[in-house]
């Protein structure tokens, strides 16, 4: 059993963080005596309500502040598969879950105090209302980023398939990493294919390395949802291309998501010709017959070719694997 005051959890995953956390003046630990005593030892009195992962309770800390205190459950099994129910997309939407993700991470970089890097984003970690509104969820990864820091050497963790590979290689974080996992959910999101389960062609390529050779032969709307009947070519490509951008191998190329926000709204304009090929992370499951850590290579046009490359070392406990499809959502 583990729990969460204010939203700041005490799980497995989290307590190995716990150090880096409570350098932050802004965020308070609690014992589990505390959480208790507060609670009234989580006594049936004090509870408010319950969901997938626990119970909630009200309580005072010894200071009279008001907490709400969630138990987290280890046996529960709700909220990991939920059942979801087929929506059709159509391209307004998806652009809207674009922008407004990326409006999400944007306001986590630069206007949080401190900023944070949630290290996390994909789909199934983007919840959207009734309304189709995205809003980012699960921070139990997430990092805070002081104006004076510029990045953390930290333990790698995230879900395979939307790790930037300067991080999962040298667990090097920086606000890039976000920026990076963005950029896949975008495609995701364009083509309706998960970026961690689908391959294609003989090499298997993943998505990202899929994409940037239907860039490479001039077919870039090849790799749109075929369920997308109605849509602005111009503004769908301008989309893939800042994703692309956004994924690109070296980290200091991609942009800031607040020009990343300028960008898909066509506030700003960029020069394509800047834009150099995407580091590729290849999940091991969908590595082709050379499974080697120094490149995969797949045939382009013009002679061009796309390097991948591969990290079978990373076996952290902390990446998982995220096969939902922004096709298949339930708000929620």
């Amino acid at each position: 059993m583990s729990f969460c005051c204010f939203g700041k959890g005490r799980s497995a995953n989290a307590r190995d963080e716990a150090e880096d956390i409570s350098a932050a003046n802004n965020v308070r630990l609690f014992s589990y005596n505390e959480l208790r005593s507060a609670t009234r030892n989580f006594g049936a009195m004090n509870k408010v309500g319950g969901g997938g992962f626990g119970v909630v309770y009200k309580g005072i800390l010894r200071d009279e502040t008001q907490v709400a205190v969630k138990s987290l459950s280890a046996e529960s099994s709700q909220g990991v598969r939920p059942k979801s129910r087929r929506i059709a997309l159509d391209w307004p939407r998806r652009a809207g879950i674009c922008m407004g993700t990326a409006r999400g991470l944007e306001f986590l970089h630069e206007e949080a105090e401190p900023h944070i890097v949630h290290r996390d984003i994909k789909a199934s970690n983007v919840l959207l209302d009734k309304d189709l509104v995205p809003k980012i969820g699960d921070f139990g990864l997430a990092k805070l980023f002081p104006d004076n820091v510029t990045h953390i050497s930290t333990r790698v963790a995230g879900t395979m398939g939307y790790l930037a590979p300067e991080y999962a290689q040298f667990g090097q974080l920086t606000k890039k990493a976000d920026i990076y996992s963005f950029g896949v959910l975008v495609l995701e999101i364009i083509s309706g294919r998960s970026s961690t389960k689908a391959a294609w062609g003989e090499d298997l390529m993943v998505l990202l390395e899929w994409t940037w050779k239907m860039r490479e032969e001039e077919r870039l709307l090849d790799i749109l949802d075929p369920e997308l009947e109605e849509y602005p070519e111009e503004e769908v490509l301008r989309f893939i291309k800042v994703a692309l951008f956004c994924t690109q191998a070296a980290a200091q190329q991609r942009p800031s998501m607040k020009q990343v926000v300028e960008m898909l709204s066509n506030k700003i304009t960029f020069n394509e010709k800047m834009l150099t090929k995407p580091g590729i992370l290849r999940n091991p499951d969908h590595s082709s017959k050379d499974t080697g850590s120094s490149s995969n290579s797949s045939q382009g046009h013009k002679g061009k070719r796309s390097t991948t490359n591969t990290y079978p070392n990373i076996t952290s406990s902390n990446i998982s694997s995220s096969p939902l499809s922004m096709t298949d959502v339930e708000p929620r």
